[in-house]
């Protein structure tokens, strides 16, 4: 993930140029009016098959004649990079999902969303940059929850989740004695991101709930990713890590092999995004799943989330109205939404939407931990998921991740991983 251009990512863009697309990706209908191509670039999970984008392109297109949707999947999960290799060679596609505009959006390479175009969104003003919204927030997605095996709790003699973090200590030294490796995590090759699940639930917890708008205040320079409060929560991590409750082991891991991991057993606390719940639901493992929220000190179960993970349209798409037009189509289509919900666990931010009736049982849990979390007031910012003027400079969350690793593995201090993230940050903000 995230890696230089990649053979794949070279083959694919060759591809594109072969096809004869204009500028942005796209290519009009050589004979006028409002016939046009457009390239759409999606990406693929154990979740989001092929199959999924397809029907979901299908629906879409039928409803907005002439648009014609060639499919560009990206290389890995993280499209985002994907998306600045092809508009590094002139070949941004024209409809995006799931792109941190942050980056194209300053340079003009997006177009924004209006007022009007965003009335039917539940938060039509999340991710803003410079007051603009480049990315259509259809979609909250709390990340982390924690999922646990209910089985392997009841083995190790514990009868309920943790309520605070102390208890969470104890739970994991209760399932560690047993012989039960307490948190599963990943991280291998380009899937680093599969790591740091638990630093995103610690600095929620320890960090952004007393300080909301923390990354905004470091990019004012008010504070520093070395200072007291955020070593705290990064040594949190690295103190886990040491004691054995976080498998080292699991680093090598892809984020399919993560997931595959929890199904087979092989640990007990999952810390994991929502659209976890949706695979569970559709293959159910062999036990019982719970889910609860990384506990505080204090006992507030925090929940780190973000909403947006919408369309992005580019502004040289040969035909931005269609482009506009088709992804809206795309994104408040009910079918399409639905099927969102159940591949992927969304939550969906659109007004007047109601998920399907036959949702399972840990996509029901998981709703219900975010909303009780709503009505808490226990919600905070999901960090390194953030988007717009709240984001991290572009590439740091990938420089986050990476230490991630380090710390869990023991590589690196939570004194090293906090500098080296203040020294990426400072590098990236020039």
């Amino acid at each position: 993930m995230r890696k230089p251009f990649r053979f794949a990512a070279l083959v694919a863009a060759t591809a594109l140029i072969a096809g004869g697309c204009a500028a942005g990706g796209g290519s009009t209908d050589s004979g006028g009016g409002d016939s046009v191509t457009l390239t759409f670039l999606t990406f693929e999970t154990p979740n989001l098959t092929a199959a999924y984008w397809d029907a979901s392109i299908k629906r879409a297109s039928t409803k907005v004649p002439g648009v014609t949707i060639k499919k560009l999947v990206a290389p890995s999960t993280d499209r985002t990079a994907y998306a600045k290799q092809l508009a590094g060679s002139g070949q941004l596609p024209d409809v995006m999902i799931a792109v941190n505009p942050s980056g194209f959006a300053e340079s003009g390479q997006f177009a924004a969303w209006t007022d009007e175009e965003l009335s039917n969104y539940d938060s039509p003003k999340s991710n803003p940059i410079g007051g603009k919204v480049y990315q259509l927030p259809y979609n909250t997605q709390p990340t982390p929850l924690v999922y646990y095996n209910k089985d392997l709790f009841a083995k190790a003699g514990i009868s309920a989740p943790p309520k605070t973090y102390a208890e969470l200590l104890d739970v994991s030294a209760k399932l560690k004695a047993a012989g039960i490796n307490p948190i599963v995590v990943g991280g291998g090759g380009k899937d680093t991101f599969a790591s740091a699940y638990a630093l995103i639930a610690a600095v929620g917890a320890d960090v952004y709930t007393q300080t909301p708008d923390w990354l905004p205040q470091r990019v004012a320079k008010k504070n520093k990713f070395t200072d007291p409060k955020f070593v705290g929560a990064v040594q949190k991590v690295a103190d886990l890590a040491k004691a054995g409750y976080i498998d080292q082991a699991g680093l090598s891991r892809s984020y399919a092999d993560t997931e595959q991991a929890f199904t087979d057993g092989k640990g007990a606390m999952y810390p994991m995004g929502s659209w976890y719940a949706a695979g569970a639901d559709a293959k159910k493992p062999p036990f019982e799943v719970g889910v609860f929220a990384w506990p505080s000190d204090d006992g507030k179960g925090i929940v780190p989330a973000y909403t947006g993970g919408g369309m992005s349209v580019s502004s040289k798409a040969p035909n931005v109205d269609l482009a506009k037009k088709w992804a809206k189509a795309f994104m408040e289509d009910k079918d399409n939404l639905d099927a969102s919900v159940k591949a992927d666990g969304s939550i969906i931010a659109i007004k007047g939407y109601t998920p399907p009736s036959d949702m399972g049982p840990v996509y029901q849990m998981t709703v219900n931990a975010y909303q009780k979390a709503v009505q808490e007031n226990n919600v905070v910012n999901a960090f390194t998921v953030e988007t717009g003027d709240q984001a991290l400079p572009p590439g740091v969350a990938d420089q986050v991740f990476a230490a991630t690793v380090d710390l869990i593995s023991g590589r690196k201090s939570a004194q090293e991983v906090s500098a080296l993230f203040d020294e990426q940050f400072d590098k990236a903000a020039k």
